[in-house]
């Protein structure tokens, strides 16, 4: 049997991806497969942020232990939303900041299907649209059962020791003190230059 997408369908489908709002929408997060015991288990056995290697947007393994001694901020970006000019507040603030914060991003599609495209395509266009120069890594999910357990450890309070707050759409941010753990954690709406969050860089 053959399915046939209607082109109404289709255009639908075409003009909702590139949607984003200020409130969470309400899309269901479909993982297709279980998160691996052993991915449970390493977020569980982890102390800090530091524990943690992810590829970056090159595919070549990073160990986040690399940057002791900074505050991180760690953010799930994507490509199509109305949160994406977000991306220049960020390099701004990698730049001016840049003795003080690292800023990690980390696109994921969980939220819209808003980030579609591949590692290859999302770093293309974060270069050329906002001269991004701060480590992108590659795509992953940062939100329901199939998190990566990086995101797995900074939104249980039970293992990081600060928050059980966990992105419900993207550019959501998380503070990391100089020694790997969570400060604290602020939602889309709270941009990357705001006193609230330059008040906690200082600190």
């Amino acid at each position: 049997m053959k399915s046939v997408l209607l082109p109404g369908l289709l255009l639908s489908v075409m003009l909702g991806t590139g949607a984003c709002t200020s409130a969470p929408a309400t899309v269901p997060i479909t993982p297709a497969t279980p998160v691996p015991t052993t991915a449970m288990s390493a977020s569980a056995a982890a102390t800090s942020v530091y524990d943690f290697t992810l590829n970056d947007i090159n595919g070549q393994p990073v160990s986040l232990g690399q940057y002791r001694g900074k505050k991180l901020l760690l953010v799930n970006t994507a490509s199509e939303c109305g949160y994406t000019p977000q991306y220049k507040e960020l390099e701004e603030l990698s730049r001016q900041y840049s003795g003080q914060i690292t800023v990690l991003g980390f696109p994921a599609n969980n939220f819209g299907g808003q980030e579609p495209g591949s590692d290859a395509q999302i770093a293309s266009f974060c270069e050329k649209n906002f001269g991004v120069t701060f480590p992108l890594f590659s795509k992953i999910s940062v939100a329901g059962p199939d998190a990566a357990p990086l995101y797995q450890y900074l939104g249980s309070k039970a293992q990081n020791g600060a928050t059980d707050e966990k992105p419900n759409w993207n550019f959501c941010k998380y503070l990391i003190d100089e020694t790997g753990h969570v400060v604290a954690f602020y939602p889309s709406k709270v941009n990357p230059l705001s006193e609230e969050l330059l008040s906690a860089i200082r600190k």
